[in-house]
């Protein structure tokens, strides 16, 4: 377990814009995968008082641990920034399913932040393709989430396991609205979250969305998917939160640019989806070509903060 103390918020918050877009993996161009500068640690901003526990194992996979990291503030009479009971959010990393770090410095950042803000935040890592193709991904996001519900976790953290919501970017962003359109009933149970922070989530996997997407991201799904070709690939839309939705699922808060790396069309499908099974659903299209975490300005921030405060009660 480890504190940080001091903060150089001001300077990460200047440099997030031109690092974070090399930093996440994201659903980038495989150039930019897993490339960031050297010096991105020294400019992402650092919160005070909030406490990081880190390679906390919620499961396992062919003998290995499934590790997260969790994120707290140091003071639990913090927890009044929630105006009330002690939540908990799930973040999920992107990186084009295959890609990415639940304690990379711009997932990191993300862990911190809502820390910041009175959550409890859990980081979680998945197992990645083409190594474990779908389902291996989400199977590890639902483990998470039941380790959350045991009793163990609830009383040290100390958060209303009925309160329990999930944010994600570009590969992450869709898997977690997959676990939110996952099964049905109520949010409080099982691996059931109540509320879903979308960025830049691919969102139908299916044939009907490859005329949404960047130039050679299709072979990426298919590694994804355990697919040779679309032809043959049940996978697709089992893996399409657009394709699972029902009345029961929770609401939704999906942001993506203008002119970004997966196209607002993909974000509309979903809210589309959710508005038409009466799931109460906020999308936001910004202005510009960021992707993920790229697009985590202030006031986006302040809307993510607010939205789970409202959603989470």
């Amino acid at each position: 377990m480890k504190q940080h103390a001091g903060t150089r918020a001001l300077v990460g918050m200047l440099a997030l814009a031109l690092t974070v877009g090399i930093a996440v993996a994201g659903c980038a161009p495989a150039a930019v995968d897993s490339i960031r500068p050297a010096a991105v640690d020294d400019v992402l901003p650092i919160y005070a008082d909030i406490v990081v526990n880190e390679n906390l194992a919620y499961g396992e996979r062919d003998g290995q641990p499934l590790l997260l990291d969790a994120c707290q503030p140091a003071d639990a009479a913090a927890s009044a920034l929630n105006n009330g009971p002690r939540r908990a959010v799930i973040s999920v990393h992107g990186g084009s399913w295959r890609s990415g770090d639940k304690a990379d410095p711009a997932w990191r950042n993300v862990c911190e932040w809502l820390a910041s803000e009175g959550f409890i935040a859990f980081s979680v890592g998945y197992s990645l393709a083409p190594g474990h193709p779908f389902p291996a991904g989400i199977d590890d996001i639902r483990a998470a989430i039941s380790w959350l519900r045991a009793p163990e976790q609830v009383e040290a953290y100390g958060y209303d396991p009925a309160l329990i919501g999930a944010f994600g970017g570009s590969a992450g962003g869709n898997l977690v609205s997959l676990l939110a359109t996952s099964g049905a009933g109520p949010w409080d149970v099982g691996t059931r979250v109540a509320a879903v922070v979308d960025l830049s989530g691919p969102i139908d996997l299916t044939t009907a969305g490859l005329d949404m997407l960047p130039d050679g991201f299709a072979q990426r799904q298919l590694d994804y998917l355990g697919c040779a070709d679309y032809d043959r690939c049940d996978a697709a839309a089992a893996a399409s939160p657009n394709h699972q939705v029902d009345p029961s699922d929770p609401p939704q808060l999906i942001v993506h640019a203008e002119d970004e790396y997966i196209p607002a069309a993909q974000g509309q499908l979903m809210a589309d989806a959710l508005r038409s099974a009466g799931v109460p659903v906020t999308l936001e299209t910004v202005p510009g070509d960021g992707h993920s975490l790229e697009l985590l300005d202030d006031e986006l921030r302040g809307q993510i903060v607010e939205f789970l405060r409202g959603a989470l009660r």
